[in-house]
Formats: C-alpha cells, structure tokens, sequence
C-alpha cells in the first residue's frame, strides 16, 4: 500500500477521534436546552397528576362507556359497542397506562416531599396514589402494588399481588398519609389547578374519608379489619358537609368538564332507563336534576318528560329525542363546559357509616340517623329544597330497617362516579334492577350479570407476559371469570 495513502488514512482517522472528542466534551451543553427546566416543582407534577386522572380516568370512554354503564347510571344511545361489552382494546390499555403513569408521578412527589420536609405534600400524593390504585384494583382485581412504580429500582417486570393483599396494604398506605396530613408541615399548594381549596384540613377529611370507603368495602370478607379501622375513624375528621366534598372542578375553556366535553358535539351518551325508572318509581325529586327533558316532549311529540334507553341495548335508539339527555348540572351542554368530577362527598361517608352501624359496629351514630343524614346531603347537593327532602324522607325514601333500602339510595347519590356506583353494585347487588345487556353478543351469552371486571391490558400480554400469565386464569370472557374478593355475590356468573 502507498505510504501517502497510509499516511493520509491515519491522519484522517486522528483527525476524526480529535473532531469525535471535541464534540463529545460539548455533548451535554450543546444538546441542553437554556429554557428548559432541569427540575420540576412538586406542586406542578402534583397539578399534572390532578388534571390527567380526570382527563384520563373519568372521561366518556373509561367512565361513561364502561364503569357508569356497568354500573347502570348511563348508557350509550348511539355507537353502542361499549355498553354491549364489545370493548376496545385500546381504551383499556390506556387506562391501565395513565393509573401507573400517574402513580409513578404521585410516588415521585412523596418522595421529594419527604426529603423536603414537607409532610403535607407526601400525604396528598400517597392519597392520591392510593386512589388510583384502588380504582386499578377495583378494575382488574390482582394487580401491581408492592412492586408497582420501582423503575429506579430496576423491577421493571413487577409481581400481580393479591387483592386480598392489596386492600389492608392500601388502607394502611392511608393511615401513613393521614398522619402526614395532619402533622401540618409543609402545604397541599398545587400549581395551577386547586383541589379542596390547597386546604391541608380538607385532604385530611379526604384521606380519612377514603380510608372508611376502602374499609367498608372489605366488610364483607375481613370483617375484623373493617371493623377496626371504621370505628377508629368514626367521629373524626372525615367529609362530612357538602362544602368539603371532594369534587375537582372544570374551570371550562381548554379544561372542560369531561362528560360535557364528550355531549357538546355528540349525542353518543343519554339517561340509562334503569336510573330514570328507580327515581320515578321513588317519586325522587332528584331526577330532573340528573336527566333533562326529551326533545320529542319539548316538541309536544310526547307525553313523557323523562325516558331513559336500555342500556346495552341491541341497537342505536331510533331517535336521540326520544331519549333524556343527562341533566345540565352533570353535562353542561354549552360554552364554557364547566363542571366537576366527584372523587367522594359528604353523603357517601353517612352512607358508609350507616351500613357500619347496621353491622352493629361503634360508630356513634344509629343506622337510621346516619341513611337520613346521607340521603339529606345528596338532596342537598342537588339543589332540593328543605320542604321536598321532609316529604321525600316521610314518603318513598323512609327508613325501613333494610339494608336494601340503604343500597338503593347509596347508588343514586354516586352519580357521575361510575367507579363507585359499579363496585357498590358487584359488592351488594343493589340496585337490584341492573341487568346484563341484552344486546351482547353471542360469546357473552352464557353470563347472567354485568362485568365483574376489566380485561387485562394488552401491553401487559407482551411488555409483563410471566407475571401476567400468574393471574390471567382468572378471567373468562373477557369481563367475568373470579369475582372481586370483597364481592360475595352467590349465583352470579
């Protein structure tokens, strides 16, 4: 070889490793982006965490076409697939995403907190966390917990724990963050978005109030722990007046309230018949608040103000105006689209209390008071008036020493918090009027009750195969197979 090629060639190399080390040791500062931050504030991660389980977990596709249907609250009129658990795979991959995504943020924020001392802000994202992975279990049953959100760890691939192991994990995981709540260092501040007023108190009752909703829910299969923790709780620092309800409110504009943001366009969503029929059946004054008024009855083509649609029914409704458009106070069908998702209100801790009180639990109040008070604050919180709610409580709504009675008007104060209405219903089989969609199809024939569950997210099949494959004998038909553990239901299927 030529001596000058060879010469060249080297020189040429040398060359290329002296430009290759010049640009490497300038790698970091050439690629960083003056503008962009380096660290976040937990407040604003803590914001982002609030905003997105709303945008994600309580819109119209994860709530309104699955746990509110299921439950028996809404229905679809038109594009039906969901309600006739012809489900998208997607929709559920994407929950199953956003539940641990957030979570992973929320766990990143306890961290910080804690390292800076501020006590409040780890026990807002460990209530926070905790929510979500009560609605991730609530949905699926086994899922990851202990090993959920260990990335940093290196446990990328992590168990599916028992759900019987989850619940007291996650009634404990409460206990911490109340004690962080209310030691009173540091704030709950949120950057941009206020959830229960930035007000430590208020995520203190929150917290609490989870807690006994977690608690209650386990009465049936670990009555010794639900005891417990209820009657610990009793008479503390819970929800328990419609001013501290936690409920996130849509400003409107580019954060618009989610079941309006899914109507204002489209009329894929109306009144379920099972709900409309039980507040006609009661005489509830609550049902113009939750359903408007028929276009064919605004039009003098019908009699009838209020009329809900089969849900799952076989086909689309033949006409959206014979069916009620869900009441503007839960769907704002015009500008600005303002509203408000509910995470947990004052009615719901009188309703749980009273189910403890009926078990015979200390909880400081009679079974009766605590139904009375329950149903009070729902009426309340409707805007019905003081005369209206004496005669209700007097009529239809008395008190009758059931614990069907209970369920019932439990359900009907959970609307527009499918996830709640949909575990009340599995866990008591109240309201009894719920039933399977008649228009599944032929492969969900032999199931006499609405889903016990979701499907398993497909990501899981590839990115968690082993470890979802522990679990997966669990689930037949896609939406049925074991029931929830705190689901003691005898003869479903």
């Amino acid at each position: 070889m030529n001596k000058n090629i060879v010469k060249k060639a080297t020189l040429g190399f040398l060359t290329a490793i002296a430009l290759f080390s010049s640009c490497t040791s300038s790698f970091d500062e050439v690629n960083t982006s003056p503008d962009k931050a380096t660290s976040v504030p937990i407040s604003n991660v803590m914001a982002y965490v609030l905003q997105q389980t709303g945008t994600e977990l309580y819109d119209s596709w994860n709530d309104m076409s699955y746990a509110s249907a299921y439950g028996g609250q809404v229905t679809k009129i038109q594009y039906i697939d969901e309600t006739r658990y012809q489900f998208r795979a997607g929709t559920i991959q994407n929950k199953w995403y956003y539940i641990y995504l957030l979570m992973n943020n929320a766990k990143a924020v306890e961290e910080k907190a804690l390292t800076d001392g501020n006590n409040v802000m780890a026990g807002v994202a460990i209530t926070w966390k905790i929510l979500l992975e009560s609605i991730a279990t609530d949905s699926w049953r086994d899922v990851p917990f202990t090993e959920a959100c260990r990335m940093s760890e290196g446990l990328l691939l992590p168990k599916y724990d028992k759900q019987e192991d989850i619940y007291p994990g996650m009634i404990d995981s409460l206990g911490v963050a109340s004690e962080l709540l209310a030691s009173g260092k540091g704030s709950a501040v949120t950057s941009g978005v206020s959830f229960l007023n930035d007000d430590a108190a208020k995520w203190l009752k929150f917290c609490n109030s989870l807690r006994l909703r977690l608690a209650m829910r386990i009465s049936g299969v670990d009555a010794a722990k639900a005891k417990s923790v209820v009657e610990s709780l009793a008479g503390g620092e819970l929800i328990t007046t419609n001013d501290d309800n936690a409920m996130y409110q849509w400003p409107g504009g580019s954060y618009k309230d989610l079941w309006a943001n899914a109507l204002r366009t489209r009329t894929d969503f109306g009144c379920c018949d099972i709900m409309i029929n039980k507040l006609k059946k009661l005489g509830d004054p609550r049902l113009s608040v939750y359903a408007d008024k028929t276009g064919a009855y605004l039009n003098g083509e019908s009699s009838e103000p209020y009329v809900g649609y089969t849900n799952g029914a076989t086909t689309n409704v033949a006409d959206v105006k014979l069916v009620s458009p869900i009441g503007s106070r839960f769907c704002m069908y015009t500008s600005p689209y303002t509203g408000f998702t509910p995470y947990f209100r004052a009615s719901e801790t009188y309703f749980e209390l009273a189910e403890a009180a009926f078990l015979g639990w200390n909880v400081g109040i009679g079974a009766e008071e605590a139904y009375n008070k329950a149903v009070t604050l729902s009426l309340e919180e409707n805007g019905i008036d003081s005369d209206a709610i004496k005669t209700y409580l007097a009529g239809s709504a008395k008190w009758d020493g059931t614990v069907g009675k209970l369920y019932d008007q439990w359900w009907i104060s959970l609307y527009k918090n499918g996830m709640e209405a949909w575990s009340l219903y599995r866990r008591t089989g109240y309201p009894t009027e719920n039933y399977i969609a008649p228009g599944r199809p032929s492969t969900y024939a032999n199931h006499n009750t609405p889903p016990f569950r979701l499907p398993y997210s497909i990501d899981e099949e590839g990115l968690n195969a082993a470890q979802l494959k522990l679990v997966s004998d669990q689930v037949k038909d896609d939406f049925w197979g074991t029931q929830m553990w705190w689901d003691t239901r005898k003869g479903v299927y």
